[in-house]
């Protein structure tokens, strides 16, 4: 098993390929497994690295449980750190979006290039429902059993166009949330606003949505695209919030292409 300590957290994550380093964040509701069209469709091309957010997955639990997307950034830092691959890829899905953006405005140098999936800037930005999400989310990890929350909240992940047996393994994915990691996730959600960050942020950068997404929708891609200079937002059609797993071709050929890109461009700087 694939795990580095960070402070007193053990950190899981799965891997595959060889390469630029492409580091995967997940979603509120999901975890590594979540990426396994990734790690199957771009190994050939970089190294692909799905980390288990602190109380996901394999991750051990948060003592105590972080509120702030800011002290997830240090454990992603020191995530990174450990593993020693120098400058990498960062590609963030939703909540890990949220993450993502405050890690690149802080810690450019850790970064070549930064692409958002499902982008969400935070609940604060829209005080009409962020308390009330908040309060639904507590209630719900904390009176219901996961295997009930993933089938009360899978469905919305998808499009229309989504076959019962990809809902089925969102669900089963979803089914393995826990506490700890679910609450904090939750609280750093309502906690931000990553809309300051988004001018900071200098990286080459990729935004990707599902058309149809209802959970982040386009508008939402459309406003942190607008706020990151040069940045380039890429509809993937017939998709919902769980693009990368609904689409993984044109995902992942989208996310294949900045890449490569971006190192053909380096390595011929450092030619000239």
């Amino acid at each position: 098993m694939s795990v580095v300590q960070v402070g007193s957290l053990s950190i899981h994550y799965q891997s595959a390929g060889t390469g630029a380093p492409l580091v995967l964040l997940h979603g509120l509701g999901n975890n590594s497994q979540s990426w396994s069209r990734q790690y199957a469709g771009l190994q050939e091309h970089v190294h692909v690295i799905g980390w288990d957010t602190p109380g996901y997955g394999k991750s051990s639990d948060p003592e105590p449980e972080f509120r702030t997307f800011g002290e997830l950034a240090e454990i992603l830092k020191g995530f990174l750190d450990e593993l020693g691959l120098g400058p990498v890829y960062l590609l963030g899905h939703s909540m890990g979006s949220t993450l993502a953006m405050e890690f690149a405005a802080k810690y450019p140098e850790y970064l070549k290039g930064l692409i958002l999936a499902a982008s969400t800037r935070g609940g604060a930005t829209n005080p009409e429902t962020n308390e009330k999400k908040l309060k639904n989310r507590l209630h719900n990890i904390e009176n219901l059993p996961a295997q009930e929350l993933a089938e009360l909240r899978t469905p919305a992940m998808f499009s229309p166009y989504a076959s019962p047996e990809l809902i089925a393994e969102g669900k089963a994915i979803m089914s393995q949330v826990r506490l700890a990691g679910y609450r904090s996730v939750a609280y750093s959600l309502f906690h931000a606003d990553q809309t300051r960050f988004l001018a900071a942020i200098k990286v080459p950068t990729l935004l990707l949505c599902g058309e149809d997404d209802s959970v982040t929708p386009v508008a939402e891609s459309k406003q942190v695209a607008q706020g990151i200079a040069g940045s380039t937002l890429k509809l993937i059609p017939r998709a919902g919030h769980l693009c990368y797993m609904e689409q993984p071709e044109m995902f992942n050929e989208f996310v294949r292409t900045f890449v490569q890109e971006r190192e053909a461009a380096a390595k011929k700087g450092d030619a000239q």
